[in-house]
């Protein structure tokens, strides 16, 4: 039986908890005002200094992704677009696409991560007349690789249009200059850092409450673009803004970011190998490649995942065990954070060993799968 209660369903990948003992004291914890009357206390900094670790020109808060895809697809409906979304986007991107479809904006669904179907739908659909506005997530949390983000802002910026990306999974986890020794790269900057893109056509939609584990979200980009976002942003008029607390735990991550970042996600990348290679020896294949902290392995035919999570849970492991629609097989996610130990994934190993006793076990070397695209 495991010695503690081992928790593997937490995003907070790079283990960052923010106590209220970390943080600066706060008088207040709201303004009580939208940020156009006033912005919070040290909103203007982690804005600017989330904007230098993505790249971009400028960036601005919002209280969550959710808000803010809700108010850019509200101002980009606006202009003459279509917007053309991979068929997997995550459901929060989804949902300002929708505020632009009923605001009668085409919007067309192409396969997942197939540029050459985005570039066929928008060659045919949008026609000189529509700027196409290529929405996708920079790391899809299903299948665990990088969009081609490359191409699609390609086809973006042939167009006249914009790539708007949800980098939510990658902020803070993904970073330049990836390679064997570091195959998440380097300072988190995200998706576009690790596959070195930038341009005026690209956006970028981030909550911070993965990686750095502050409740809070950024749309970073175009100095214009976030400009005529911020005064046309229904949210920046008519809600609150992030808090004060959020705000200063935002600004905590980002220096934890700037002075121990590279050795968390070193540390992180460390707990994943270990887990592939444990599991592997037991029976249990990666079910998606690479190396992100969402790890999901094919459960042998016959295991019922919600027994197994069930029983996980009875000895104090809480993972996730899920049938995917449309797959053969359920599946068990484990997500890893920097904080997990070398004998917190051994405890996992070894119950997993015990409980489904695999007819067969699979070497490391056909479980690992380097890199990400």
């Amino acid at each position: 039986m495991p010695t503690k209660a081992l928790d593997f369903t937490s995003a907070l990948y790079l283990g960052l908890e923010h106590s209220s003992a970390s943080l600066p004291a706060w008088k207040q914890f709201t303004l009580g005002k939208p940020a156009a009357l006033e912005s919070p206390p040290g909103a203007e900094e982690v804005a600017q200094d989330l904007a230098e670790l993505q790249d971009c020109e400028s960036a601005t808060l919002g209280p969550s992704t959710l808000h803010l895809f809700l108010d850019l697809f509200e101002v980009l409906a606006r202009r003459n677009i279509s917007v053309f979304m991979d068929s997997e986007t995550y459901p929060v991107a989804r949902r300002g696409v929708e505020r632009a479809a009923a605001r009668r904006v085409p919007v067309k669904l192409f396969p997942h991560h197939s540029a050459q179907a985005l570039r066929v739908a928008v060659a045919t659909l949008c026609g000189r007349r529509r700027s196409p506005v290529v929405v996708t997530d920079g790391v899809c949390p299903r299948c665990n690789r990088v969009a081609p983000l490359n191409e699609y802002l390609d086809v973006a910026r042939n167009g006249r249009g914009w790539l708007v990306v949800d980098d939510t999974q990658a902020l803070g986890i993904l970073g330049e200059r990836p390679g064997l020794a570091s195959p998440y790269g380097w300072h988190g900057g995200g998706s576009s850092r690790w596959l070195s893109i930038q341009g005026p056509e690209l956006l970028l939609v981030s909550s911070l409450a993965k990686g750095f584990g502050a409740p809070i979200a950024a749309l970073a980009g175009n100095q214009m673009l976030v400009d005529g976002f911020v005064k046309e942003s229904s949210t920046h008029a008519h809600c609150s803004p992030p808090s004060i607390p959020a705000i200063a735990a935002a600004a905590s991550a980002l220096e934890i970011n700037r002075q121990f970042g590279d050795l968390l996600r070193l540390r992180l990348l460390s707990r994943v190998r270990r887990l592939r290679r444990g599991l592997a020896t037991v029976g249990l294949r990666a079910a998606s490649p690479g190396l992100f902290p969402v790890q999901n392995f094919g459960l042998p035919t016959g295991t019922e995942p919600i027994a197994l999570h069930t029983e996980l849970l009875r000895r104090g492991i809480a993972t996730m065990s899920q049938q995917l629609p449309g797959a053969r097989r359920a599946r068990l996610t484990v997500l890893l954070n920097a904080r997990h130990t070398p004998e917190d994934i051994d405890q996992l190993v070894d119950e997993l060993a015990g409980l489904l006793q695999p007819p067969q076990a699979q070497s490391y070397a056909q479980a690992e799968v380097e890199g990400f695209a």
